[in-house]
């Protein structure tokens, strides 16, 4: 069973949690949203129109449910990019994923990560 590593982000202080199981892997924080030109750091042409992401260290290909806590919108992303770079955000998704989350406009969304349909092990704080 694949291991990532992963952090759970509480009441927004990050608390380091190590070696996460897949399956078991959630993780609660900010998204926001990007559509640059260019490679992605797995060396795919980056594609707004896709439903892919950024994060710093999932492996490239796993599967995360990205689920907007705001208005209870979620979508399926494939992590393809690292990043994101900005404090407090724990995912970077593209322009398409972005449009299905309800996020276009306002940049940034508060969200629940879970890795490839595990269940909800982690609850997020409100």
């Amino acid at each position: 069973m694949a291991a990532v590593t992963a952090a759970l982000v509480t009441a927004g202080a990050a608390l380091s949690i190590g070696t996460l199981p897949a399956e078991a892997g959630s993780q609660c924080g900010r998204a926001s949203w990007y559509a640059l030109g260019g490679k992605t750091a797995s060396g795919e042409r980056n594609n707004p129109n896709a439903m892919t992401a950024a994060h710093r260290h999932l492996p490239f290909g796993t599967r995360v449910r990205v689920e907007n806590l705001n208005n209870g919108k979620y979508v399926v992303v494939r992590i393809n990019d690292r990043g994101p770079f900005a404090g407090g955000r724990v995912i970077d998704v593209s322009r398409a994923a972005a449009q299905q989350l309800g996020m276009v406009k306002t940049g940034t969304a508060k969200v629940r990560l879970v890795v490839d349909g595990a269940a909800m092990k982690n609850a997020c704080p409100a």
